[in-house]
């Protein structure tokens, strides 16, 4: 048994070589990626109520 095993406790998890540039933008994708699509805007050219038929 090593001694980090007797102890009980995880070594620390440490992140080489990583830049935060890179960190930042692939939290952004993650967003991007995890975000659904809005819905579409509605077309505001003819308003709904006060369209007729004609005679």
């Amino acid at each position: 048994m090593s001694a980090t095993q007797s102890k009980g406790q995880p070594l620390p998890f440490a992140v080489t070589g990583v830049s935060m540039r890179d960190l930042l933008a692939a939290g952004e994708a993650a967003v991007l990626v995890s975000t659904p699509p809005r819905a579409p805007e509605p077309d505001l050219s003819e308003p709904a109520g006060d369209h007729r038929e004609a005679a």
